[in-house]
């Protein structure tokens, strides 16, 4: 589960660099806030109901360090749902939409 988590981290990096580049190019805050939750949290999150419980405390954390750099870059709230709380919803609206 590592490497997935390490893959998928890389690649909504490279997100990261893409906002800060709009944003030097003049792209307000929210737009850029939207881009974040709509671009990264979603591929970081994506289907986190069928693996959220299979990885390590360490893969949390670097889960929670990307939302961090996004905390501080401006572009999440840290009053918004850290990704425990993502995939406890997610998981929460499967089984319901299962049941």
């Amino acid at each position: 589960m590592s490497n997935h988590v390490r893959d998928v981290i890389a690649r909504c990096g490279q997100t990261l660099y893409a906002l800060k580049v709009l944003r030097t190019h003049g792209m307000s805050d929210d737009s850029l806030r939207e881009i974040y939750k709509a671009v990264a949290l979603a591929k970081l999150m994506y289907a986190s109901p069928a693996w959220w419980g299979f990885t390590a405390a360490s893969d949390r954390q670097q889960i929670d360090a990307f939302v961090r750099r996004g905390v501080r870059f401006g572009l999440y709230d840290a009053g918004d749902p850290t990704p425990s709380q993502l995939a406890k919803d997610a998981d929460d609206t499967l089984h319901q939409n299962i049941g």
